[in-house]
């Protein structure tokens, strides 16, 4: 899927403008809490920092979070035969029905991050540490062969707690502890399950924060949505992904936008997660969210637009990610297009540890003036 957003076609990030590490290791007595915060309503965008959230939304409003905890998903290994073999960087993607794991081969750097390289061959045997086997079977989707089925011989959960740790990509600086990657929303998940790669979105929210957004009448609703790897280099849209949005949290979504509060979803995930089980009503009506659990394949984009999400809390994405199409079904061409050379302009912080954009329906008969509220 090719993203085509008017506008930032030519839009170039600086390599310079990537957080290379947390936001609490850039200085002392920074917490997770130290990004800045771009607010998009429309065309007319502000700048805030993270800390001033619950300042920004209303009593009624509903946030609502991804639960799903990140797994310590990246195992290096040895691909073909005894002695020796091919080093390889196993990164553990998704759990199937059938017990198999969907897997993406990557060959390690030096610097620690790790390359991309072709999936397979058919039949192969990686060899992981502690003895355990993975047994290549092919490719996930035909046609693309970054991500491949592959069977386990082995307590998977078991491997990645011993010898895993968080997927990591080049433009970080080094590895960095599995505590890192876990949101203040993360809850063990029974059978051992989570996500390959953190729901980022949630990652500066501390628990004196939320405190503050119940306490100014904002509701927090769980959901789970367990993540995938991603496509860093080749941006292809999301493969199926397990999710569940518990009927509480279903029915609080739909008793706030009935009072006239908005939906606003941490994270890209949450949205997909939403609107999978969103159900739309008579004509006229609008549409319901509704409890569901299962596999979600949607893809949001602006030709099938959003139901029951109003707005949206992200990281800023590449300008050729397939989630830019999410956003702009959230909210609009216009608005990606302003935010996006505000971010670029003020010099914000790209991919998971960095810098958050909040994209607000625009108030009727009010424009909020471009400026800086704080940096």
């Amino acid at each position: 899927m090719s993203v085509v957003v008017d506008g930032l076609e030519g839009l170039r990030v600086p390599e310079e403008l990537s957080a290379r590490v947390p936001a609490e290791q850039r200085g002392p007595g920074r917490g997770r809490d130290d990004v800045r915060l771009l607010v998009s309503r429309g065309e007319a965008v502000s700048h805030h920092a993270f800390r001033e959230l619950p300042a920004l939304l209303r009593a009624g409003d509903v946030l609502v979070v991804n639960t799903s905890p990140t797994l310590a998903a990246a195992v290096d290994g040895r691909l073909g035969p005894e002695p020796g073999g091919e080093p390889v960087v196993v990164h553990f993607s998704t759990r199937g029905d059938d017990g198999r794991w969907a897997v993406e081969l990557r060959s390690p750097e030096p610097s620690g991050s790790t390359r991309p390289r072709a999936g397979g061959p058919a039949g192969a045997v990686v060899r992981l540490p502690g003895g355990g086997r993975l047994a290549l079977a092919g490719p996930l989707t035909p046609g693309s062969g970054r991500l491949w089925w592959a069977r386990a011989y082995g307590d998977v959960p078991g491997l990645l707690g011993r010898y895993g740790r968080p997927i990591r990509y080049g433009y970080t600086e080094r590895d960095q502890p599995l505590s890192a990657y876990q949101t203040v929303f993360a809850r063990p998940s029974p059978d051992g399950g989570g996500s390959a790669e953190m729901p980022s979105a949630g990652r500066p929210f501390t628990a004196g924060l939320v405190a503050e957004l119940a306490a100014r009448g904002v509701w927090i609703a769980p959901l789970s949505l367990h993540t995938g790897v991603a496509s860093a280099e080749a941006h292809e849209p999301p493969y199926p992904e397990r999710f569940e949005v518990p009927a509480a949290t279903a029915a609080l979504v739909n008793a706030a936008r009935a009072a006239g509060g908005r939906v606003i979803a941490v994270g890209t995930t949450v949205v997909r997660a939403l609107e999978s089980a969103a159900v739309a009503g008579p004509v006229g009506a609008g549409a319901s969210a509704r409890a569901g659990r299962g596999w979600t394949d949607l893809v949001v984009t602006p030709a099938r637009g959003v139901r029951v999400v109003d707005g949206l809390l992200t990281g800023l994405h590449e300008p050729e990610a397939s989630h830019l199409l999410m956003l702009e079904a959230v909210a609009g061409r216009a608005a990606l297009r302003s935010a996006y050379a505000a971010a670029v302009r003020d010099r914000y912080l790209w991919h998971e540890f960095g810098d958050l954009h909040l994209l607000l329906p625009e108030e009727e008969g009010h424009r909020v003036r471009c400026g800086s509220n704080s940096r």
